[in-house]
């Protein structure tokens, strides 16, 4: 359990949230079943499966996120852990500019980084018209420097190579060079990168059904992200692999607002649900497309099937783009096959499993 001293002087209701957070922080953990209702679904049915899971959230208010960033956006060191200025450690260069005292260097007003943090909205309020329970969401907000939250305004986020504005931590502004579209993004650094996406995946099954008069954006369709922006939020989940930060975040908010944020305890749903971004294959186009996660991968991945087949009858077996064949070992779990990729060289591999009826196809890239 943590430990927090924060200022026990304010608002009786920032009182009452700051105990309610110390206590609900002993049990935190994946309750048992949890997600139950969820498998040996994939595509529509499991997403819908996830919203009844964790949708009805306990609300906290807007003015009691100040208080929540205590305990949900703490660094090892006391610190606020704003994803917009950090560095991560082991990074070369890897000391952040400027770090901020929790409610000591709350904004306010700011003209430069490093003035103050403030509630940053990774899906920006405007996408959904600034109402509750989303404005006050914690799973997509986070302490962030006034300044770069500022330039980051509402843009989507997106890939750039040739910044207009850069933060100083390596965050930047600028053209979207990522594959269908063309128009100003904001680009965070790769430490935090799967984090984001992450969070958009919630939103996206959290609110799924309930986004009547959602404005939208370049980068949404009331809840649902558009192709291209999908597209990038899995290729950032999958080269930004979950942290021991977002586990630690997911348990403290669900002791919190009382639901979690599936695609932290379990990434792969988010292949299950919306395909790979590399056309591995897609929970919609047919039983006989296989979903891979993680793809491309290095060591080891898994890969999952219908919930019909019958698992001990399976034989996998890759072909290279040579034409050699790969018979790799494999171990069957609960939910696919993890296959051991590491006696397999670099490149791309052309997968098909034999079930007793058919055959399953998917590409497997090995990095």
């Amino acid at each position: 359990m943590k430990t927090y001293f924060a200022s026990w002087f304010r608002a009786p209701e920032t009182l009452f949230l700051l105990f309610l957070f110390l206590v609900s922080d002993l049990s935190a953990q994946i309750p048992p079943g949890y997600y139950d209702a969820a498998n040996g679904k994939t595509g529509v049915a499991l997403q819908a499966a996830l919203h009844n899971i964790i949708k009805g959230h306990t609300v906290i208010s807007y003015a009691g996120l100040w208080t929540a960033f205590y305990t949900t956006d703490d660094k090892p060191n006391g610190k606020v852990w704003d994803m917009y200025s950090d560095i991560p450690d082991g990074t070369p260069n890897g000391n952040p500019p400027y770090t901020y005292t929790f409610g000591t260097d709350q904004c306010g007003n700011y003209s430069v980084e490093g003035d103050c943090y403030n509630r940053e909205h990774s899906w920006p309020k405007s996408w959904f018209n600034d109402t509750p329970p989303m404005n006050s969401d914690l799973f997509h907000i986070y302490p962030t420097d006034g300044k770069v939250n500022g330039m980051r305004d509402n843009y989507p986020y997106g890939t750039v190579s040739s910044p207009s504005w850069t933060s100083e931590n390596g965050s930047k502004l600028g053209t979207c060079t990522w594959p269908g579209y063309t128009g100003t993004v904001f680009e965070p650094i790769n430490g935090y990168k799967g984090d984001l996406a992450r969070g958009y995946f919630y939103m996206s099954t959290r609110y799924y059904t309930e986004d009547a008069g959602w404005a939208g954006s370049p980068a949404t369709t009331g809840s649902q992200l558009k192709p291209w922006e999908l597209q990038l939020m899995l290729h950032w989940s999958d080269t930004d692999p979950v942290s021991q930060k977002e586990t630690d975040r997911n348990n403290t908010i669900y002791g919190m607002q009382h639901n979690r944020n599936p695609f932290i305890d379990h990434p792969e749903y988010a292949s299950l649900i919306w395909g790979s971004q590399t056309g591995t294959g897609d929970a919609n186009t047919g039983d006989h497309q296989l979903l891979v996660y993680p793809n491309p991968a290095t060591d080891r991945c898994t890969v999952y099937l219908p919930a019909t087949v019958t698992w001990n009858s399976l034989h996998p077996v890759l072909v290279s783009m040579t034409g050699i064949r790969q018979t790799p070992s494999f171990t069957i779990r609960e939910t696919g096959i993890e296959l051991n990729l590491e006696s397999l060289r670099k490149g791309i591999y052309f997968m098909a499993v034999t079930g007793e009826s058919a055959v399953y196809q998917a590409k497997i890239v090995k990095e």
